[in-house]
């Protein structure tokens, strides 16, 4: 599970750089800056949880608790859902996917929970 969240870790954060970079090169001026700044969200958040998902490979390393592999799969669930639906919503304009944008938020904050509570648990 360590090897596996390591390398999901490691992918979103190339592909959150990717994603920076297209934002700033290629859809500077071709979107709004409204669409823009939802896009940066998006690419930010995203490399903040690859980064907590790495950190889920190492707490793994150092506590055996099934709420840390828990904590794992909701940053990635979270990422594909808040991430996700704002690059969707800023390239496609398909407005009703920020009804589910929290929903992706809400995994992420309950992903940071579930870690801090294997931490004290241990």
């Amino acid at each position: 599970m360590q090897q596996l969240f390591f390398t999901f870790g490691s992918i979103f954060a190339a592909l959150s750089v990717v994603s920076g970079a297209f934002g700033a090169h290629a859809l500077k001026g071709r979107i709004s800056a409204e669409m823009l700044a939802t896009f940066e969200v998006a690419v930010r958040y995203q490399i903040y949880h690859a980064l907590g998902l790495i950190v889920v490979s190492w707490a793994l390393s150092q506590w055996n608790s099934q709420l840390i592999s828990i904590a794992g799969w909701l940053f990635v669930g979270g990422i594909l859902v808040f991430s996700g639906s704002l690059y969707i919503l800023s390239l496609a304009g398909i407005r009703w996917l920020g009804a589910i944008t929290p929903i992706g938020g809400l995994a992420l904050i309950i992903g940071w929970l579930c870690l801090a509570w294997a931490a004290i648990r241990s």
